[in-house]
Parts: C-alpha cells; sequence; structure tokens
C-alpha cells in the first residue's frame, strides 16, 4: 500500500508518531511536511526516519490562521498530490493539515483519507473563547468534506463526540525498551527525583510544576528535573531552586534519567495522547498527571500512580508516595504491564495496518511486519 502523510507540525510528538507509523507498518510512506525552525529543522527530523521514506516539502504550510497563505498552501497541497501516482491512503495529522488536507481531498475527489489531531484544537488552554469556537467551527466544517476522524486517545475521541463528530481512536504507541536488572532494582531512599521531559511551553504548564517544587524547596532530598529546552520566558518560570533543567539530551540520555527517577509528573493543560508519558510508562514509572485530555488515559488512580487538578492535590500525592514506597513500586510494576498490553507501538502499527488495508479494499493483501 502506498500511504501519503501530510503534517504542517513536522516536529516534537507528531513526527514523532509518523516516524513509528513508517517504521512498523509495511506500507510505502510519503510524507508531505511543513517546518518549524524554531523547533527543528525538517532535516533534522528526516534524518531520524528509516530508509525507504520519500519527502515533500509544503512550503506554504504554516501554523497560525492566515487566510491569505492559507489558501497558497491549499493549493500547493493539491498541487503536490495530484502528482503522486497510485496514492491508498492519505493520514492528515493535526489541526492545520487536517483542515488543509480534508479541503483539498475534497476538491480532488479522494475518500481514502484519515485525519489524526494529536491534540485538539479547541482543547487548547492558551487561546481565548472566540478562538476555541472557532476551531470548533473548522473542525465541524472539515468533518463534512473528506475522510474520517481517529484520535489518539479515548478522552480525545470524547471530546469530539461531544461536538457531534462521529470519530474512533487509535492509542499512540511507543517501543518498548528493555529494562536494565538496575531499573528492575528498588533504589536507595536517599533523594526523591522527580521528573518530566517536553519543552517548556504554555501547554506544559511550567507554572504549576514550579509551584509544586517550590513546596518542596526545604526538603534536601526531594529534587525535580525537567529534561527539556524552551523560550527564554518560559524558561524563567522554573526558578524554584530544587528544578534542574537539563536541555535537550539524546535518547538514550533521557531514558537513563527517567528510569534514575522516582515518579514522573506531567502538570499539562491539554495533551493528545503524550508520547513523553507513554514512554516513562515503558519504562515502569509511576504517574502523576494532571487532570487533562490525553493525560487522564494514562493513569490510573491507585494503580500506576495518580491524576490531579490541583497544585494541594499534587503536593498531597508526593508526600504520600515517599512515605508509602512499597506501593509506588508496584505502580511501577503496573505501568510496564499496562503499556506492554495497549501501548506497544507493534499492537498499534498492526491496528494502523488493518485501517489503511481496509481503507484501500486491499485486506486481502494484508502483511504485517
Amino acid at each position: 500500500m502506498k500511504v501519503v502523510h501530510v503534517v504542517e507540525c513536522f516536529a516534537a510528538g507528531t513526527a514523532h508518531f509518523i516516524n513509528l507509523l513508517t517504521q512498523y507498518t509495511s506500507c510505502e510512506h510519503i510524507v508531505i511536511h511543513g517546518e518549524r525552525v524554531d523547533e527543528a529543522s525538517a532535516e533534522a527530523v528526516k534524518a531520524k526516519f528509516p530508509e525507504g521514506v520519500s519527502f515533500i516539502h509544503w512550503q506554504h504550510a504554516q501554523r497560525e490562521i492566515r487566510p491569505g497563505q492559507d489558501i497558497k498552501a491549499l493549493k500547493e497541497l493539491i498541487h503536490i498530490l495530484k502528482n503522486i501516482q497510485g496514492i491508498d491512503v492519505i493520514h492528515l495529522h493535526s489541526s492545520k493539515a487536517g483542515f488543509l488536507g480534508r479541503a483539498a481531498c475534497f476538491l480532488l475527489g479522494k475518500k481514502q483519507v484519515i485525519y489524526t489531531p494529536n491534540g485538539a484544537p479547541f482543547a487548547r488552554a492558551d487561546v481565548s473563547p472566540k478562538k476555541k469556537s472557532l476551531y470548533i467551527l473548522l473542525e465541524k466544517m472539515a468533518n463534512k468534506l473528506s475522510g474520517q476522524v481517529v484520535c489518539c486517545s479515548p478522552s480525545e475521541a470524547h471530546s469530539y463526540e461531544e461536538l457531534g463528530i462521529k470519530t474512533t481512536y487509535i492509542n499512540n504507541g511507543t517501543a518498548l525498551p528493555a529494562l536494565s536488572p538496575a531499573t528492575l532494582t528498588a533504589k536507595p531512599e536517599k533523594t526523591f527525583t522527580i521528573v518530566t521531559c517536553g519543552r517548556v511551553t504554555e501547554q506544559k504548564n511550567p507554572a504549576l510544576f514550579n509551584e509544586i517544587a517550590a513546596s518542596f524547596v526545604q526538603q534536601q532530598d526531594v529534587k525535580f528535573v525537567w529534561i527539556g529546552e524552551g523560550e527564554k520566558e518560559q524558561r524563567a518560570i522554573l526558578n524554584a531552586a530544587n528544578i534542574s533543567i537539563t536541555g535537550w539530551l539524546s535518547k538514550a540520555e533521557v531514558e537513563s534519567s527517567v528510569s534514575a527517577s522516582d515518579l514522573y509528573l506531567s502538570t499539562s493543560l491539554w495533551e493528545g495522547l503524550p508520547f513523553s508519558v507513554l514512554e516513562a510508562l515503558s519504562l515502569g514509572k509511576c504517574l502523576l498527571l494532571s487532570d487533562c485530555v490525553g493525560n487522564k488515559d494514562l493513569v490510573k488512580d491507585g494503580y500506576n500512580g495518580f491524576s490531579f487538578l490541583t497544585a494541594t492535590e499534587a503536593i498531597g500525592k508526593i508526600q504520600w508516595l515517599m512515605q508509602n514506597r512499597e506501593a509506588l513500586r508496584q505502580m511501577e510494576k503496573h505501568s510496564r504491564e499496562w503499556s506492554e498490553r495497549e501501548f506497544d507501538i507493534q499492537i498499534v502499527s498492526r491496528q494502523y495496518q488493518h485501517l489503511y488495508a481496509q481503507l484501500a479494499g486491499k485486506e486481502h493483501e494484508l502483511t504485517v511486519l
């Protein structure tokens, strides 16, 4: 099968998701992509993809809504799609590509189309109510044009169903790392380390992270680590004396740092199904996650961690976990087991392989890596 991926936001979790699909589904993959140079160059992102994936630069694609530029991007996308022969499925990723892609496919008469939001635009907490209403209108309009919505988590799917948009979901997944003996051994109870990973942005709510960390600043045996980087203004919010900001690390270094921690904390305002948390789950970490779309699908209270709404709740859970290390270790075990059952990329890729084959009418040819 020939699968064409269309993505404006060719960086971070979305690019990682497409990368995994190209690795674990047995299809010919073509990626039509924009570029966010402030986050990562397209060349750097492409270098991480497996051999055999083809790339086409979508020059006029950009994040914000600008009608003139968006019309140029739509015309360019139509031209690109017209010139690709033998497309079986078009998979659109994130909201801008989702809207322009469905408009282009409608105008070209293409019906084998999937749209995966990977973070519903109307769930954003950093935009005005007026802008949220615009996002909802655009999602409803695009839904009438072409394709089907396939969300990346149950809670994201529910948010679309609440708008009257029929949808289904396939969980995001991650490659499960082998756990070293050191990972499986109980850690000495000296320093209690709480880690998070991701770009320091308003979405990740550094203010809440800082508030939680600041409440432990007098306790020398508690430290907080933020793996990632961000703009100066957002970094400045993380000013509690017990927070270390590592900057970007290699994949091996991230896995090592997360594995060595006692607790994974996410203070996000909204998510799709976050890969950073999925990877912490796969490493067998106890999770403490803000109760937002996406996060809520990855934690079961008392089973593999806890969800929270306020800093006070989060602080109380950290204190409880520090005093109940045996319960914490049991939750770590549950995280890994749950990851193996539901979030292994090999399971997720088989679900996408079947969906692609179903849309292409090629179920009789189905082979899975």
